[in-house]
């Protein structure tokens, strides 16, 4: 069994210090300007200080007209970067990897006046209009501007968010995407978008800057074979530092029938990586569940829920094996003292069962 403890080296020179990544968690903690607040510097330093060996912000916006959550931090303005270079020294004071998510929402974005709300395809559900192709190569330069600014700011990497339906997202499933020039069609003109903001990242940014993608194999039109074999190609083009899979529940079976007959985690852990580093995540919420998640052969987990819960969370689950985070619903008082601020507070009402109502 490989130890949870284990250094993990990374191709671009850096070491994780264990397998425990800090899942990048919505928190809308944020000023309305995506500048940096003192709750989400707290929030995400503590979490360097409890022991994750790559501590990851929330999806940060690289573009205004992609912002997807109010209080959403921001990277896509020079009036970021005092707070981002405030936070990336923070984090790294406790020798956690300092990472970036780049985020565009495209056509999930909040709806403002004056904002129109982009999508590789027109979109009833939504109102969103297909984006030019002006448009689309506008987008890529934004994801790859805001690596650079991340960068500058002094973090160690970026990861770029290609999950749960935002742009890049949207781009690889054939169900939203239905263009009909290089960006559309077959798998691979679906990629394109996500594989061209890979080479502008790996170009525009110092050789020891780390890249990481984020991909989900269900839902919004997603094909799981798609995935499984664009995380295939991602690992064996080698010009990332890691894979994230996001797979809500990584022991579960696949949604999709025809795919059943082994667990969801499987269809990813069992592809060749060569250097390229895997995670998951996905209700690892306890000591045994990560160690689980790395003896079916995950690099690192991605931990969210219990990091919420336990600051410490590494820490805890180092001293205890068997570690099972605190029962729910919690008190609010016990999510503040782990450094959730009153807009996080508040979010994690919206989760059923989660916060203890006040007596």
């Amino acid at each position: 069994m490989t130890s949870l403890y284990s250094p993990l080296p990374l191709s671009s020179g850096a070491v994780l210090k264990n397998r425990f990544m800090l899942a990048p968690l919505t928190n809308l903690q944020s000023a309305p300007d995506g500048v940096l607040s003192d709750d989400e510097y707290r929030w995400l330093t503590m979490r360097a200080e409890g022991g994750f060996a790559l501590t990851m912000t929330c999806a940060a916006s690289v573009q205004a007209e992609g912002v997807g959550f109010p209080g959403q931090l921001g990277c896509h303005d020079d009036k970021h970067l005092p707070g981002l270079t405030r936070l990336a020294a923070g984090i790294k004071a406790h020798a956690s990897h300092a990472v970036v998510q780049i985020h565009n929402s495209g056509m999930r974005a909040l709806k403002r006046d004056g904002i129109k709300l982009m999508c590789p395809s027109d979109n009833e559900e939504t109102g969103a209009k297909a984006m030019t192709l002006d448009e689309v190569q506008h987008a890529r330069d934004c994801f790859i501007a805001a690596a650079v600014r991340a960068e500058r700011a002094g973090f160690d990497g970026v990861e770029l968010h290609g999950a749960h339906g935002y742009l890049i997202c949207q781009f690889l499933s054939a169900e939203i995407n239905r263009r009909e020039d290089e960006y559309g069609g077959s798998p691979e003109n679906r990629a394109r978008f996500l594989l061209e903001c890979i080479d502008g990242v790996r170009a525009s940014t110092r050789p020891g800057f780390s890249l990481g993608v984020r991909l989900s194999p269900e839902r919004f039109g997603i094909d799981l074979l798609e995935i499984r074999d664009l995380a295939q190609r991602l690992m064996r083009e080698a010009k990332i530092d890691y894979l994230d899979m996001s797979l809500w529940d990584a022991f579960k079976e696949p949604q999709d029938e025809k795919y059943r007959g082994k667990p969801l985690a499987s269809h990813f852990a069992e592809l060749e990586r060569g250097g390229v580093r895997l995670g998951a995540a996905g209700k690892l919420t306890t000591g045994e569940s990560v160690q689980r998640c790395i003896d079916v052969g995950f690099d690192f987990a991605i931990i969210g829920r219990g990091a919420i819960l336990h600051h410490d969370f590494p820490e805890r689950v180092r001293a205890d094996a068997n570690f099972t985070p605190i029962a729910l619903p919690v008190s609010a008082e016990h999510l503040r003292c782990e450094g959730l601020g009153e807009a996080f507070v508040n979010y994690m009402r919206t989760w059923k069962g989660f916060v203890a109502e006040a007596g």
